[in-house]
């Protein structure tokens, strides 16, 4: 459900466009599975969404743009979005210098984010921590009162030094916001990539030009079908008499 927090930031920024939402929940948590798994969901996932007809696959998975970073990315028809680059560039726009990662233990353990935002510049401090325990909470929709609010705390403890930007970097991160703004405090920015990664879906339709299309979204998942219809509404809002959710099959056969 992680990428729903970039899905709603680019269908805020681009209400007309048409968009395939694919949800790999058959194969969560990600951040336990191994390089050589994750990297198979990544071509098999990009592959479905090629054979959707999209014409951008906008990524929003941490943890399959870190593997890419270490693996390469699948070929692919589109242009591909990578999430953890245009969170980088914009934690170099934020200022800080001393910046914490959480991320699920396959992000965090790749290094990902410190080679990107360094390639940026070298001068930013990068500490990445990884976070198991979060994303099943979110999953299941566990988000709020005390459990959620110990599970961050537990989470942010083993950052060593004091740090001035803290990125969520898993997308199921940000339905947490609540508790890390309790636990870090206003001293800590906090950094949600898919802002900036909505931002790139805006900068690409702009360069691709208008499209006749309607806004209609198609909620995709190769978990439990009606697991995943009766949880949309609290992640992703109302959908629209235009939508669809969907299983999809091809992945299910994985």
């Amino acid at each position: 459900m992680g990428g729903l927090t970039v899905l709603r930031r680019v269908r805020a920024r681009l209400p007309a466009e048409d968009i395939v939402y694919l949800a790999d929940q058959a194969h969560v948590p990600y951040g336990d599975r191994t390089v050589a798994e994750l990297h198979s969901y990544l071509v098999d996932n990009i592959a479905y969404l090629e054979a959707c007809g999209v014409d951008a696959i906008v990524m929003g998975c941490n943890t399959s743009c870190a593997v890419a970073a270490r693996e390469g990315w699948p070929a692919a028809s589109v242009p591909v979005l990578d999430l953890i680059a245009a969170a980088a560039a914009a934690v170099v726009a934020s200022g800080a210098t001393r910046v914490g990662v959480l991320a699920t233990s396959a992000t965090a353990k790749s290094g990902a984010y410190g080679n990107a935002v360094r390639a940026l510049d070298p001068d930013i401090s990068v500490e990445e921590v990884g976070a198991p325990a979060l994303v099943p909470l979110v999953e299941a929709g566990r988000t709020t009162g005390s459990e959620a609010r110990a599970a961050v705390e537990s989470a942010c403890a083993p950052f060593r030094a004091p740090l001035d930007a803290l990125v969520l970097a898993c997308t199921h991160f940000p339905f947490l916001d609540e508790h890390f703004a309790a636990v870090l405090g206003e001293g800590v920015v906090r950094i949600d990539p898919s802002a900036a990664q909505a931002e790139c879906a805006v900068d690409f339709a702009r360069t691709r030009g208008p499209r006749a299309e309607t806004g209609r979204t198609r909620y995709v998942t190769t978990g439990a079908l009606d697991a995943f219809r009766d949880a949309l509404p609290a992640f992703a809002g109302p959908l629209g008499p235009r939508d669809a959710v969907e299983l999809a099959y091809t992945l299910k056969m994985r």
